[in-house]
Parts: C-alpha cells; structure tokens; sequence
C-alpha cells in the first residue's frame, strides 16, 4: 500500500530494463572479465598480487597458508566469493597456463591432466622473481590508488609492471557481447619487438614479426601455418591452427608407436587419452593396441602403440583429425584502454604498454626528485651545523624550550624550519669525522642523483632509453627459449607431407660452458653454425647429433644422473638457449661433470666413473633405464669425495686415470667388474697423500696422443705407447713431472693432431689451441708454457673442441 506523502515516479519497463542491463554490461567488462592493456590483469588478478605484496610473501619470504590470503583479499579489495580468488591464484601458479608465473605456488595446484588444486586449507604461496616486476616501484607514486570497497582502505588502480604481461602471460575473457582471447608470448620476443619500436615508432604491425615470431604457449606444440598470426598482428583478430608435437619411433617385430611430447593450449591431457581411448572402443580408429601415459617429471611422453600393418602418418592424421590434438586458437586482443574495451593489433598493444611505461618512470623521476631534494636539504642543515658546532650548541643551551632554539636556529643561520629540526634531533653520534664524511659523501652523492634526475625529467629521450635500458635487464633476468615452434605457410607448402613434420628427425643439440643449452634443426646449424651468440668468456662444449627419441645423460660432481629426452630440449629460433641448471633442478654445489648423447640403453655397452679419490665404477648402460626418477644416483661417494669423470665405453676399452701430482694408470676396462646403481666402485689407482685423481679416458683414438695441462699454464704431449696396460688399483708411472714452478696437473685428453683444444681459466677466460702445436714429446720430458694470464687467475680445465662429425 503507498503512503499518502510518498512521491511516486512512474518508469517504463523496457527502459528501466535497458538502463539496467548497460549498467551490467559495462561492470563486468569494466571490473571483472576484460583486462587493461597496461599491466595485463583484470581487478582480481590485480589484487591477488596486491593482497601477496601487502603480506610481505616475497620470493624470499616463508610460504603462507592460502586460505590467509584469500582472506585478505576477499575481506579487503573484492567482496566476491573465496573460489574467485582462490581459482584465480591457482591460475597464477600453473606453469600450464601461465607462460610466466607469478604466484609460488607449494602444494597440489592442479595439473594439466584436469586435476583441480587441493582445497585452500592445503596449499600455500608467496610471489615469484619475475612477481616483484609486475609490482615493482609501487611505493614511489607511480599509480594513483583509489579507495577500496567499502572506502576504507586504498588499493592501486593499476600495478606499474615492467613485465609486459598481457602479451607474455596472455588473457582470456568473456564478457557481454564480448570476448577477449589474448596468447602467450615468448618474454625475448616481445621485449625486442619493444626495443625495436622504441627506437623506430613507425614500424608497421607485419613488420614486428621481425622480432616477435607469434605465440609462445607454456606447453609448447607447433602452430601450422601462420596466416592466422599475420592477421592477428595487422588487426587484432586471427586463427591458428595449433598441433602437438609427435613423433614416431620403431619398436620390436617391425612396430611402430606415436609419441606424443607436447599438447596444444589449454588442453586437457586425461580428457586427450580418453577420447583417443572411446574413438579406438568404438572402432572410429582403428590400429592402436595399447594407449599408454608416460609423462614424469622429465615432461610429457603419451604414447600411442600401433599394430604391424598400420602406417604411422596415416594414424596421425587421424588422431589429429578426430582428437584434441590438433586446436584452433582463435585471437581476440580486446583489452581496457583508458577504461573502454578496444581491439588492438600488435602494434597498438605495444605502443599502449610502452605509453604507460613512461608514465611510470616519470612519476617515479618526480618522486624520487622529490624525496633525493628534501634530503639534500636536510644535509645542507646538518653541515651548517657542523661548520658552527660550538655556536649551534651554545644557542640550544642558552634556549629555554625546543621552539626557542628551533626559530633562534632558524634567524642566525637562515634555515628552514625542517632544517632546525632535523639539526635539534641530530645525534651526537654525528660529530665523529667519520659521521662529517658520511654526511658529505651523502650529499655530494644526492646532488648527482638530482642532476641526473633533473635531466631525465627533461628530456624524454632520456626517458625511452631508460625503459629500453630497464627492458633488457629485465630480458636478460628472466628471458628463455622459446617452446612452440611456428611452421610458416611456405614450410608447409614445402613440406608436401605431414611425415615431414613427425619422422624421427636429426637434430643438433650444442651445450656451453656456462650451461646454456640449445636444439636446432640440422638444416639451420648448416646454414649458420653460430646460431647461438655467446659472450667472450663463454663457448660451446659439446655439440651431438640426436633425434627426438634419444637420450642426453648428465652425470654430476654429487655421483648422479640427470637424464633428458632429446625431445624435452627446447628448440630454438631465436638468439639464446636454455638454463641448463633449470632445466635439470640442480642442486645447490651440484654441476655436471660429463654429458653423454645416447640413442638406446644399450646392453652392449657402459658408462665408467672416476672419483677424485682414486675410485672407479662401471655400470652397464641399460641399468640406467630402469630408474624412472628424474634424476638418481649413479655412485656412492664418501662426504669429502666426488665424481670427476664419467666416460662410455664398449666394454673392450683401455681406460687411463691421471692424477694431480702426475701419476697415471692404464688398465683394461674389465678389470672392473659391472656393479649396480648404489655401488661404490672399487679402487682404480692408489694415490699418494694429497693426490687426488683429475681425468678418466677412455682410449679409443688410433694414431692419438695423451695431453697432459697445469694450472699454471704448462702442458706436454706424449705418446700412448709410452703407457703399457697394467693391473688397476696400482701407483701407476709417471706422467707429469710436477713442480712448484710448473703447477699441477688439471686436465688430461686423449687427442689428435687435427683437435682443437679450449683451456679455461678460473675467471672464466678461455685460450684455444691446436693439439699439433704441442710439440710431441717423450713421457719423462719437460713440459713447455702453452698459457700466460693475469694476476690471481689459473687454469681450472681444459676440453676438446666439438668436432661436427655430421
């Protein structure tokens, strides 16, 4: 019933209903589903972030229960359910779905079988490295903060990210009568492609495809055809055709089996096995026997097994025809820009991101102006007052309260009031000379800094180099491989044929020094055998012919194996590898002695260990194929020992020890009985006080010598005949006669007049020689200097150069 005095104001329906509805609309693409183009995150991603960064969960810090977070972030910034946020953080963690993660996640996740994350009360999380990029000078009033929802808390409208997130990490959305489907991207590509923009604005979208290939999904997979990414860099919106990576591999009795390494996008690899699994039930597919899931913590391994008769490519065919294998990836790269939702195309997503950067460093150029001029200020007082101590003093004496002595201050030596009152809180502390020179230095610093600041601030110039100068320290941070390999419409045209694309292909894997790992196509390492750039103190170590099925087995100083599939080795396209360190999750003090390339576990042959207290180990190859563990060790060692070599052999091999004082010992590989994976090995040479045992060969060479190298530079060549076979477990002979002035022995190789021979030095410099300069000489003769270098530095190891035998 209406109230006599109440006011009542009729509306029509339909327009109350339309008004109500563009409301809608406008809120969830506004605050909920489309994400803004400058740092990439939609609100609930945004303080997710925030909700981590005001705990303090930095990636230094201790892990915090999930359900605390959650409860930060609901109670504080976004009052809209605990599975919201929740789901939104396990988002963040996967590395299946975010090609750079920002959340820590410890616990169960999720996986890409489908599995959902255990309940919040399980996990726990903190931010990551590449985290604190995205929130980086947040403090120096780089963003404007707007009031919370229920206006009592502020939170920051935008986060003043370095990390160029909406392209790297990607997007997805749906709104009303919108979507947005923005992929990942490699973090190298893109920041080049920023670079190159910076330095010439007028680039054309195409042409950044110079720079950034196209998509870069965290599970890798081949994008077939890249018309779709064209279109998408010109306008914003296209279609890729995305398949897994497979390849074939032969089995006994003239079989062969599909495996499969690397999934589209966003696909679920349980759901991918189980409709293969119906279609083979329900005779849609007809061939495979077995379905098998082999994946580990190595990667991915789905292997599907054919009968005898069954061609491979024409099965393929059909599993991408039919399967989940092969997707499209339909591009839509609607973002928030100045609060409306545009489609952008490459170029003007960019230019956006690169806008907003200068907005940041200008903002922060302003504050911490500000802030370096209001502390030269307060110096300035304190060295007045420490030119006139004894009258400063004397004036706060004769004052009879603190605003006295603050304005009597102020009138004698023409200060601000800051100033005063900075110099009546001075402590006496600071009238040491060492506290005067602090104070000095301080200032004469802060006047540099306001100079350097000043000229940022008018010069935006200045400005842009700054951010590309911030942009390449950021790449190389945290920049990587990229994962998915893009077929271009001429390859494919080329190619004719989809055995092109899954035969089992030679591939060149190349590892450095310093441990970067690399995979390239032979055709590529034909055309350009440089295609990964090193910096002068780094170089190739060892460069193997492979295949997708064959093995690499690092062997490490702590007596362990650390296998990878060939496969799992990211390809590259770009001008840098693989962390190696990453790849494998060493640990802390753990490196790699040896690296062997393997096609089989083959029973025919062993892999021999030597450690630096004379042991020695020989296990048969195909023992390491049963372990199913990432990694796992391969000899049990003593707390003070370890492994320092690691060789093949075909069980008919003479093997050689050398030791740091000279000595060496040959001997016939079996001689050593083969042992299993926990065994301790048995004595190979018997080593003086302080010896200790350098280098293990194998010696299989014909018209080959031995090279004997010290730390100090010296070095010989002899012959090998010079070393007769003798029991293991003896003193040996002579090798290296080691003085004071000469060094001791750090490196011994079986070469030939033809190699190439690297010596490094402790400081990581590297001197290259030819083995046929070192004078061949007789065993007991004086080695000559092949090496000089600075002051505190020494030779620590010398290696072969890697001969392409292919």
């Amino acid at each position: 019933m209406i109230e006599e005095n109440s006011k009542v104001i009729p509306v029509y329906i339909e327009e109350e209903m339309k008004k109500s509805y563009i409301d809608y609309s406008m809120s969830v693409i506004i605050s909920r589903a489309i994400p803004d183009v400058r740092d990439g995150m939609k609100p609930v991603h945004r303080r997710v972030l925030y909700g981590l960064h005001e705990l303090g969960l930095s990636p230094n810090s201790a892990y915090k229960k999930s359900a605390r977070i959650v409860g930060e972030v609901l109670g504080k910034y976004h009052p809209h359910g605990d599975t919201a946020v929740y789901d939104t953080m396990v988002r963040l963690a996967q590395d299946f779905s975010m090609r750079y993660p920002l959340v820590d996640g410890q616990g169960n996740f999720g996986s890409v079988d489908g599995d959902s994350a255990a309940a919040m009360r399980y996990t726990e999380a903190r931010l990551t490295n590449i985290a604190q990029e995205v929130l980086r000078d947040l403090e120096k009033d780089t963003v404007d903060f707007v009031p919370n929802f229920d206006e009592t808390l502020q939170e920051p409208s935008v986060l003043p990210s370095l990390l160029p997130n909406l392209l790297v990490n990607g997007a997805y959305g749906i709104a009303v009568g919108m979507a947005t489907n923005i992929p990942t991207h490699n973090l190298n590509e893109v920041i080049d492609a920023l670079t190159a923009l910076i330095s010439n604005p007028k680039l054309r979208p195409s042409t950044l495809r110079k720079y950034l290939q196209g998509p870069d999904f965290p599970t890798g997979g081949i994008i077939y055809g890249d018309k779709g990414i064209d279109e998408y860099f010109k306008t914003g919106r296209g279609k890729m055709t995305v398949r897994a990576r497979a390849h074939v591999e032969e089995m006994r009795g003239g079989r062969e089996r599909i495996v499969v390494t690397e999934i589209p996008y966003q696909v679920n690899k349980a759901s991918l096995q189980e409709k293969a699994a119906k279609l083979v039930r329900d005779k849609k597919l007809e061939g495979i026997t077995e379905i098998r899931d082999e994946s580990d913590r190595e990667g991915m391994r789905v292997v599907f097994e054919l009968r005898k008769d069954i061609d491979s490519t024409k099965m393929l065919k059909e599993l991408f025809k039919h399967t989940q294998m092969e997707t499209t990836f339909g591009v839509i790269m609607l973002s928030l820009v100045n609060g409306q939702p545009k489609t952008l195309n490459m170029k003007d997503v960019l230019t956006e991101f690169l806008n907003f950067r200068h907005d940041v460093v200008l903002r922060r150029t302003r504050y911490e102006l500000d802030k370096a001029e209001k502390r030269a200020h307060i110096l300035e007082g304190y060295l007045i007052a420490l030119d006139n101590i004894d009258e400063v003093i004397a004036i706060i004496k004769k004052s009879r309260s603190v605003d006295t002595a603050r304005r009597n201050l102020m009138k004698r030596f023409k200060l601000s009031e800051v100033q005063a009152q900075a110099i009546l809180d001075m402590r006496l502390q600071r009238l040491t000379g060492l506290e005067r020179k602090k104070i000095q230095d301080e200032y004469r610093d802060l006047l540099k800094l306001i100079e350097r600041l000043k000229s940022l601030l008018a010069s935006k110039a200045l400005r842009m180099q700054l951010i590309k100068d911030e942009l390449q320290e950021l790449k190389e941070k945290y920049g990587d491989a990229r994962r998915t390999q893009i077929v271009s419409s001429k390859a494919k045209q080329k190619s004719g044929s989809l055995q092109e694309l899954i035969r089992e292909d030679q591939t060149i894997v190349t590892i450095s020094h310093k441990g970067t790992i690399s995979r390239f196509s032979v055709s590529d390492y034909e055309i350009d055998k440089n295609l990964i750039h090193f910096s002068g103190t780094d170089f190739t170590q060892y460069t193997f012919l492979s295949a997708n099925s064959h093995h690499l087995l690092f062997f490490t100083n702590r007596g362990r194996c650390h296998p990878l599939r060939t496969s799992f080795v990211p390809m590259i396209n770009g001008s840098s590898g693989a962390d190696l360190n990453r790849l494998l999750q060493l640990q802390k003090g753990e490196t790699i002695v040896d690296v062997h390339e393997i096609d089989s576990f083959d029973e025919n042959r062993f892999v021999t260990m030597a450690s630096q207290q004379g042991q020695i180990k020989r296990m048969n190859l195909s023992t390491l194929s049963t372990s199913k563990e990432g990694s796992f060790a391969v000899m049990s060692l003593k707390d003070t020992d370890k492994v320092v070599s690691s060789v093949i052999t075909s069980g008919k091999n003479d093997v050689l020890m050398a030791t740091a004082h000279g000595m060496a010992i040959r001997f016939s590989e079996q001689n050593v009985r083969d042992m299993g994976l926990t065994a301790a090995g048995v004595r190979g040479i018997a080593l003086d006080k302080d010896d200790t045992v350098v280098s293990l060969i194998p010696l299989t060479k014909k018209k080959s010598s031995l090279f004997t190298v010290t730390n100090l530079g010296y070095g010989k060549r002899s012959a090998l005949s010079e070393y007769a076979a003798k029991n293991r477990a003896g003193k040996g002979i002579i090798n290296f006669r080691v003085t004071e002035s000469v060094g001791k022995v750090v490196s011994v190789l079986e070469v030939q007049n033809k190699d190439s021979i690297f010596l490094i030095t402790r400081k990581h410099r590297v001197k290259r020689l030819r083995a046929k300069s070192v004078k061949l000489t007789g065993r007991n003769s004086k080695p000559a200097a092949l090496a000089s270098f600075a002051k505190g530095d020494e030779l620590v190891d010398a290696k072969l150069k890697p001969q392409d035998s292919f």
